[in-house]
């Protein structure tokens, strides 16, 4: 493999493009430093892909949000047939989507938070009236296909809760309604480790504002990260198993990230699984390798590995 030329694709136009930079970057510079013919492709939409492919043998994609992260970039990849790590285009697009990936994990009995999707028939009024009697006060209000905390907002009364749901509904096209649980943050990244895919030690987040938003992921100083995270080893693998199971009832490959939402009462929640992570020196997977022994390089090699 250190003969082929591997393509590290970021950038894009999703809200997520400055991320995506800095994971290029990382991923880059990890697969230079292991001796890899590689190149960054930097893009700035979908429409560059094809082009910027000319002489790439491999991909790795680091595209995060949009098509980079919902199937479509793997579909292309695979009708190029360029190998790529990663997830399949059908388990992304299942994972992208978070109405559907409740729908899977519901029906392979994993723990969701109960939630309702907004559809166009329906006016966002009265939608916003049955959520509040549904899941009372305060209230998560998100889009169904954004990544990075985007368009996401916790709100506390029912004018704030039409104002952010129409301003949702408006910008993104969705809106997903969820009931919010009181508790801790945790994430649990899956990595097929080449002896298969396992749970590496969990991470938690504690964001120094109310809520772990988009600056709060990826601005120094805004977030305190607990590798791995301090639970008792029962709770602990009990979470881990979870995670593993979201995984695979998503038919997730090679590595993902699962964000788990922990009840004031001790009980875990799958809140959503993301097949392009972030690679950034901000993003939870590589600090979760980082705690089972695994340096930033040797995590993208593993990473790399998976690829078909």
């Amino acid at each position: 493999m250190l003969e082929r030329r591997i393509g590290v694709l970021a950038g894009g136009d999703s809200p997520e493009r400055e991320v995506s930079l800095k994971s290029g970057e990382q991923v880059q510079q990890a697969l230079l430093d292991l001796g890899y013919d590689s190149v960054l492709l930097s893009i700035d939409s979908c429409d560059d892909v094809v082009p910027a492919l000319a002489g790439i043998d491999r991909v790795f994609n680091v595209l995060h949000g949009g098509a980079g992260e919902d199937g479509t970039i793997a579909l292309l990849l695979e009708v190029l047939q360029i190998p790529y790590p990663g997830s399949r285009p059908q388990a992304c697009m299942r994972a992208m989507d978070k109405e559907r990936t409740k729908e899977s994990l519901s029906r392979n009995n994993i723990p969701v938070p109960p939630g309702m999707v907004w559809t166009e028939r329906r006016e966002i009024n009265s939608f916003c009236t049955d959520a509040v009697k549904a899941f009372g006060l305060p209230i998560v209000i998100k889009p169904i296909d954004q990544g990075s905390s985007i368009g996401v907002h916790i709100v506390k009364s029912r004018s704030e809760l039409i104002e952010r749901a129409q301003q949702v509904a408006s910008e993104f096209g969705s809106l997903l309604i969820e009931k919010h649980l009181p508790g801790r943050e945790l994430t649990a990244a899956i990595l097929d480790t080449g002896e298969g895919e396992e749970a590496l030690p969990l991470v938690e987040v504690v964001p120094k504002a109310a809520f772990f938003d988009y600056s709060a992921k990826y601005e120094e100083g805004m977030t305190e990260f607990i590798v791995p995270a301090a639970l008792d080893r029962e709770l602990t693998e009990e979470i881990k198993e979870m995670s593993l199971a979201a995984h695979n009832a998503l038919g997730c490959s090679g590595y993902s990230r699962v964000d788990i939402r922990l009840d004031d009462g001790g009980s875990p929640y799958v809140l959503e699984v993301n097949t392009n992570p972030g690679m950034t020196k901000m993003s939870d997977l590589p600090r979760a390798a980082a705690a089972a022994g695994i340096s930033f390089s040797h995590l993208v090699e593993m990473m790399l590995m998976t690829a078909q």
